[in-house]
């Protein structure tokens, strides 16, 4: 497992608070990550975007504000490899999952151990809705990784609409021949519905028309999964993640044309904030909101190579461990239990999965019991993080990865970045996301200050020689790290 600063007098004080309401609830508490998909750390209003940027997002806001805004909170590059870093706590280099598996291509969550999986054995009813897109093989499928219900997709909203669309993609969709040869690959088309241990239950095929009221759908799911927990002596954990606001966006009849700037990206961010206020509103009249913590969140950075994309302040996008590619909006709320604040401790998608086994019963390294000796835990318990009063982050350093190489290093304020995107090395027309451009090996001095200078791109690494020691020895660290659990590869952009 990662190395934890452990801070017992914070860890003390989180674990009263946490006993104290077990004993006044009578059961562990409920957990939930929402998870938008390609939103920007700039989208919503609490990081100064929201109404700013044309699309106001009021209820997230509120929510954010009344819990702990996480400014540093970070995600792997990419969509699949940041939902499978949630599911088993090990970031790409160690799940193998590196980039998304797209129309078929094979990788997925099969022989891995899961938080769905860890907290059902705790006596959770583990929920899942929305997209998936971590391996549609059956071993892969949630109701074969520890999720009693799943409703949702099983890969990614392009999947099930670009090759349709005329407008988008006349290449594919006006010719026959080629729309028959995607229609044929194996990859699944339809709206799914699945209990734990069964099969995939087709509802409908999804297409470029019914795929607007998806997200609807999905809510209508997830408020009634909610409304039914009321009284119930189980805690449960819902894994939510919508479809938006992934290209193409094809919104939903009552939001077209809703936001201040009327794209369809903007449009989406604002129907998004609706659902997470219904989810919440349900929560709130089921009861269970002082018993449940809510982490809200984007799978990646801002997709920059698809207009209309989301925003960030950062260098970089999607694809890129740019700080824009990994870094995005993210919260924690517990009603009574979080100290609203904004905190910018360091925190990384993969310690999800040791909070959540921390918050049900399993702290520390209680939770290395539970996967198998050759599994490496990237994830830290940062559950005092989450609960103590004026709490600070148990993480020293955050990796950044691309495929199964460490690109970066962050400690504190301070980045060191051995490998780095190009992202405009081959084009310089268009929008130019993490996905263009080459990668480059850098000459080893190559460090930034994200506090001074959070775009990037002015290297500190030779007038800050004394910083970029910690720094590399980390790295290496790390390094040695590798050495005695290897990176795997299932699937990746080499």
């Amino acid at each position: 497992m990662e190395p934890v600063m452990f801070i017992k007098e914070q860890n003390d004080a989180a674990r009263k608070k946490l006993a104290d309401l077990e004993k006044k609830k009578g059961k562990k508490p409920n957990i939930v990550i929402f998870l938008l998909d390609d939103v920007g750390y700039m989208d919503m209003g609490f990081n100064g975007g929201g109404s700013a940027v044309g699309n106001a997002t009021p209820d997230i806001d509120r929510y954010a504000q009344s819990g702990m805004i996480l400014t540093s909170a970070y995600s792997q590059p990419s969509c699949s490899p940041t939902r499978a870093t949630i599911m088993t706590g090990q970031n790409q280099i160690h799940h193998g999952i590196q980039s998304p598996p797209m129309y078929g291509q094979p990788g997925g969550l099969e022989g891995l151990t899961t938080i769905a999986q860890l907290l059902s054995a705790q006596g959770y009813t583990t929920q899942a809705i929305g997209k998936w897109h971590i391996g549609e093989n059956e071993g892969s499928q949630p109701q074969n990784v520890g999720f009693d219900d799943f409703r949702g997709f099983l890969s990614v909203s392009d999947m099930y609409t670009e090759w349709r669309d005329p407008i988008f993609n006349p290449e594919v969709a006006l010719s026959p021949e080629r729309y028959e040869y995607i229609n044929k690959l194996p990859f699944s088309k339809s709206d799914v519905h699945a209990v734990k241990g069964g099969k995939i239950e087709n509802l409908y095929t999804i297409d470029t028309d019914n795929i607007k009221d998806l997200d609807q759908k999905w809510m209508q799911y997830g408020v009634d999964f909610l409304k039914k927990q009321k009284g119930s002596k189980k805690p449960f954990f819902l894994y939510y993640g919508t479809r938006g606001c992934h290209f193409d966006n094809y919104p939903n009849d009552y939001y077209l044309g809703r936001s201040a700037a009327r794209t369809t990206y903007s449009d989406c961010i604002i129907e998004v904030n609706d659902i997470f206020n219904n989810l919440m509103k349900a929560i709130e009249e089921s009861g269970e909101a002082e018993n449940t913590v809510v982490f809200f969140g984007s799978d990646n950075g801002p997709e920059a190579e698809v207009a209309p994309h989301g925003r960030t302040p950062f260098r970089g996008a999607k694809g890129s461990t740019w700080e824009g590619g990994v870094r995005g909006p993210a919260f924690v709320y517990w009603k009574g239990m979080i100290q609203p604040r904004v905190s910018d401790g360091l925190f990384d998608f993969a310690d999800l999965f040791n909070t959540a086994l921390s918050l049900a019963g399993k702290p520390g390294a209680d939770l290395a019991k539970l996967v198998p000796a050759k599994t490496y835990i990237d994830g830290i318990d940062q559950a005092s993080f989450w609960v103590a009063d004026n709490s600070v982050s148990n993480r020293k350093s955050v990796f950044y990865c691309w495929d199964d190489q460490i690109s970066a290093v962050r400690v504190d304020e301070f980045k060191f970045m051995p490998i780095v995107q190009i992202l405009n090395s081959v084009v310089q027309a268009g929008h130019i996301g993490g996905f263009s451009g080459t990668m480059q090996q850098t000459n080893g001095s190559n460090m930034f200050n994200l506090y001074t200078n959070p775009q990037e791109d002015e290297t500190i690494g030779i007038r800050h020689i004394p910083l970029g020691v910690p720094l590399q020895a980390e790295y290496l660290r790390y390094k040695e790290v590798l050495k005695k659990y290897p990176s795997k590869t299932q699937i990746s952009t080499k």
